[in-house]
């Protein structure tokens, strides 16, 4: 997804500029700043905007991280940005070099781009297209899926909130409460310690499936029982081969259209439940 600077408009993005500016200075900033002023410098008639630099950099840098680092090679005048409206969607924040002024059609290609991606049709698509593709995998090695859009579970009802969980997946006598992200994005903090806190309640090992996820979002999980199954490349709907190749390559973020979720994906979640019985 853009960068929505109305956190309302993308409750699963993990944080919002007020949040960046709260959380206490990271010392990986700074390191941060270095890479993407090189990755700018060798850019220098680059556009790009602020969730896609997030995922180019989350190998080295956690999202928030490289957005804080953004916001202050923006104050500090080493890079340009703007925000724009991306309609019926929010805003998408752009980031240049600032010698490099004639980048406005550069930026409004990626924003026709970004608009199709983001439609609330092919988002729901998204979504509802994960799980089938785990709904299909997880079986293959034994676990198969008991309920769906979970909020009791063995006598027990979760009440607090209005969330529910995408699965109940079962195997050896062990449940799991299972949440799928198709996302670009990290599940947000406070969904995922509402998944957390639903799974104890209802006595479920929590089980996050999602494209991505910071180390400390996998130590809660871990902490509580649970595993965080990561698959790295978003998935697009059957039929979109070519679509995910254009954003693939367009905007160098990881997309992809498989006919299946790749074995070692699910075979590292297989040797980490027979490692830890219930």
């Amino acid at each position: 997804m853009p960068y929505i600077e109305d956190p309302s408009e993308e409750p699963e993005r993990e944080f919002d500029e007020e949040e960046v500016e709260a959380r206490p200075r990271d010392p990986m900033i700074d390191v941060a700043k270095s890479a993407i002023a090189a990755f700018f410098e060798a850019r220098r008639d680059g556009v790009f905007y602020g969730s896609q630099l997030e995922v180019i950099f989350e190998q080295q840098f956690f999202h928030w991280i490289t957005i804080r680092a953004l916001k202050e090679l923006t104050d500090e005048g080493t890079l340009a940005s703007e925000l724009r409206i991306l309609p019926d969607v929010g805003t998408i924040r752009f980031f240049r070099p600032k010698a490099h002024r004639y980048w406005r059609r550069q930026a409004a290609e990626l924003m026709g781009l970004v608009q199709q991606f983001s439609a609330p049709a092919f988002t729901r698509a998204l979504g509802e297209h994960g799980e089938t593709m785990f709904d299909a995998a997880l079986p293959t090695v034994g676990f198969l899926p008991t309920a769906r859009k979970v909020r009791s579970y063995g006598g027990k009802s979760w009440s607090e909130t209005g969330h529910d969980l995408d699965r109940v997946f079962e195997r050896d006598g062990v449940a799991y409460g299972a949440e799928i992200k198709n996302t670009l994005s990290y599940i947000s903090r406070d969904e995922l310690r509402i998944k957390l806190g639903m799974c104890a309640h209802l006595g479920l090992r929590p089980l996050f499936i999602v494209r991505t996820a910071p180390k400390s979002y996998i130590e809660l999980t871990r902490q509580q029982g649970g595993f965080t199954m990561v698959f790295r490349y978003q998935l697009y709907p059957f039929g979109q081969h070519e679509f995910a190749r254009r954003v693939r390559e367009t905007l160098t973020i990881p997309v992809d259209c498989p006919s299946r979720i790749a074995d070692g994906t699910v075979q590292r979640f297989l040797k980490w439940h027979l490692s830890h019985p219930g």
